[in-house]
């Protein structure tokens, strides 16, 4: 940009120094020629020494885009015509540099595109790259955290596990009550209640359709964790059961298979969890 700004300005020095480019090249005089009315029809008066001070100003304040000197030299020419009767010699002069400053401008035209779209392209790869290390921090934040609950979770276990050992022993009448707690659970809660014992035991076909659920060969951890999710079911359900209809609720099962097939799935898996439980609890024959 700062070449073309250096071609510009090769322009508008030939411009200044046509012959007719004398009344543009300072600001109008408008106490000293006495014209009142200047500013009530001027929004914005411009000039050329002003144009030059812009285009050599060193603080900051000075054009960044040479469309904004080529907007400046268009204004100094279209004021001198809107202030100026058609006839007189000012809007004459004023039109005439207009259309040779226009001509030049044309030549220039097609570089200032191809600047343009450089620069586009430029701020575009600029704007990609600060997103993409963006995205690169907040992946490594997300890492970091995943890491630090993975750290969390692993300690939770262990404390669970410490707190499992030293916490007694679930009686055998306790682990009776556990199965048929679990055969009182709905579907939901019950398949719940399987990943809980898939958690601790990786080989368990928690979402087989039909399970077979070994209460006595569970960990401590299994069936405390079993345990303490039946007591908050049982009361989430409960509260639940005492709001709800059982004849609508019955309707509802028997009208949506899905329901109706949940609930089988359910007496088997409950009917093989309390037979499985008794035959565990059956004592010998003296």
């Amino acid at each position: 940009m700062q070449e073309l700004m250096r071609q510009f300005g090769t322009i508008l020095r030939q411009l200044t120094q046509h012959k007719w480019a004398w009344p543009f090249m300072q600001p109008v005089d408008v106490e000293g020629l006495g014209l009142h009315d200047y500013y009530s029809i001027i929004d914005r008066p411009m000039d050329f020494s002003t144009i030059k001070n812009q285009m050599e100003a060193t603080d900051g304040a000075g054009y960044k885009h040479v469309r904004e000197i080529c907007a400046d030299v268009r204004l100094v020419f279209m004021n001198a015509m809107k202030y100026n009767d058609e006839k007189s010699d000012a809007h004459l002069m004023a039109e005439t540099l207009l259309e040779k400053f226009e001509e030049k401008w044309l030549q220039l035209l097609p570089k200032v595109n191809e600047e343009e779209k450089r620069r586009e392209e430029e701020e575009a790869e600029a704007q990609l790259n600060m997103q993409l290390a963006q995205e690169a921090v907040h992946a490594k934040i997300a890492r970091d955290l995943c890491n630090e609950l993975y750290e969390v979770d692993t300690h939770v276990e262990e404390l669970r596990e410490m707190v499992v050992r030293r916490c007694r022993k679930i009686s055998i009448e306790e682990k009776r009550n556990l199965g048929i707690a679990l055969t009182k659970l709905s579907p939901d809660d019950l398949s719940k209640a399987l990943e809980i014992v898939a958690q601790n035991n990786p080989l368990f076909p928690a979402s087989a359709e039909e399970v077979e659920l070994d209460i006595d060969a569970q960990s401590e951890l299994t069936l405390w964790r079993l345990k303490f999710f039946v007591k908050d079911a049982s009361e989430v359900q409960g509260k639940s059961s005492s709001k709800g209809d059982n004849s609508n609720s019955a309707n509802v099962a028997a009208s949506n298979p899905n329901i109706s097939a949940a609930s089988k799935r359910k007496k088997e898996i409950c009917d093989a969890l309390v037979k499985n439980a008794k035959k565990r609890n059956k004592k010998p024959s003296k």
